[in-house]
């Protein structure tokens, strides 16, 4: 297993996904990121792949169509980024903190 397929179940289990999840957005998700870095902005990538994790996991949740409160999108976002950042400092990396 590559270390990004272990970060990648690790990450998941953090977040309470189950592993599939992992396994079947990563090459469309680093295609996508790939993509708008080179066709749009660099700083554009990672952030376009986030926006597209929240309309999934809200259409996931609510039914197709229906949109998610921003304040819970928001507060949900900083409790995982915190827990990854759990994640990042247990592996021995440096984290901003912001």
């Amino acid at each position: 297993m590559s270390e990004m397929a272990q970060w990648l179940a690790r990450v998941a289990e953090e977040l309470d996904l189950p592993d599939e999840v992992a396994d079947g957005v990563t090459g469309p998700v680093l295609d996508l990121v790939r993509d708008v870095a080179h066709g749009v902005s660099r700083p554009s990538g990672p952030l376009t792949a986030y926006l597209v994790g929240v309309a999934a996991g809200a259409a996931a949740a609510r039914g197709e169509g229906a949109r998610p409160d921003a304040a819970t999108v928001v507060s949900q976002t900083a409790a995982a980024t915190a827990r990854v950042r759990g994640l990042v400092a247990a592996q021995g990396g440096e984290t901003s903190g912001a």
